[in-house]
């Protein structure tokens, strides 16, 4: 039976797309986890033009949770959630992989939280809050129980903080520390990034740096001459995909939050845009 070309280029794209980005949870790289086993108390194109409306995310209230660290760098600390590097992409080092129940199958990527470590005697002295961002997935390890190893497993609320953000709440060798968190809206500098990768007939578009509630829950684009107003689709994480032809289009991006807030960049990549080129529109929380 013979496949149409068109199909098979499709499916090769997103096996590339599906596949290809980092887990440093599946590497063997080092993290607080063997000292929880042991402790378990403790060139741009810039554009400033969008709008933006609805009520703006609420502090949220404060609930349980533990944490531990994990090593990597700048270009894996965001594998999970599709950010190359997480300096660049707009969130530092105060980055956090998620838990299954906590992740929701990358829709909170890009979201804020306020981290407290509490009674512990390895929480550090003198720290009382740090606000992290959610950029990378902490996966489960169903061969260990919940409570000794398998820290990610549902139904537990676990960050897996980037071990920059972990030793400034917690000592080194405290392993796995409780923590009470919540909800925060994520304070950024410069607006939300939108970086455009693919080929005419696939299209990737990387949102990052967003403000507010952070995590974008909804992405279209639209273009001055032939097209309309066009849903994309999640591929994963920040990721969004569309086969729409973008090329010589004149591109504006409208981005929904969780909150329910949108913001809509006009005019952003201009005709002409390149793959691999990042655009910049007006962040939420900017006037």
């Amino acid at each position: 039976m013979a496949f149409p070309f068109g199909a098979v280029l499709t499916l090769s794209l997103l096996f590339l797309v599906v596949f290809s980005f980092p887990n440093v949870h599946a590497n063997g790289i080092s993290s607080s986890w063997k000292h929880a086993a042991h402790n378990v108390i403790g060139s741009n194109h810039v554009v400033d033009v969008p709008k933006h409306h609805g009520r703006e995310l609420r502090t949220g209230l404060w609930k349980k949770a533990r944490a531990t660290f994990y090593e990597g760098s700048v270009g894996t600390f965001g594998g999970a959630c599709g950010y190359d590097d997480v300096v660049k992409d707009g969130y530092g080092l105060d980055t956090v992989a998620l838990s299954t129940v906590l992740y929701k199958k990358g829709k909170k990527c890009g979201a804020c939280y306020e981290i407290q470590c509490v009674d512990s005697p390895g929480c550090k002295k003198g720290t009382t809050s740090i606000t992290v961002t959610a950029t990378d997935l902490c996966p489960p390890n169903y061969a260990l129980p919940r409570d000794n190893g398998g820290w990610c497993n549902p139904p537990g609320r676990h960050f897996d903080l980037a071990k920059p953000a972990y030793l400034k709440i917690a000592d080194y060798k405290a392993g796995i520390v409780p923590i009470t968190y919540r909800s925060v809206p994520c304070k950024r500098k410069g607006g939300i990034r939108f970086t455009i990768t693919g080929n005419p007939y696939f299209n990737l578009v990387k949102v990052s740096n967003v403000g507010g509630a952070g995590d974008v829950v909804g992405v279209q684009v639209r273009g001055e001459d032939k097209l309309k107003w066009t849903q994309l689709k999640r591929n994963w994480g920040q990721r969004w995909e569309t086969n729409a032809m973008l090329c010589e289009e004149t591109l504006s991006f409208r981005v929904r939050t969780s909150d329910g807030r949108w913001s809509t960049s006009k005019s952003v990549a201009p005709k002409g845009w390149q793959f691999g080129q990042t655009f910049v529109g007006k962040n939420f929380g900017k006037k």
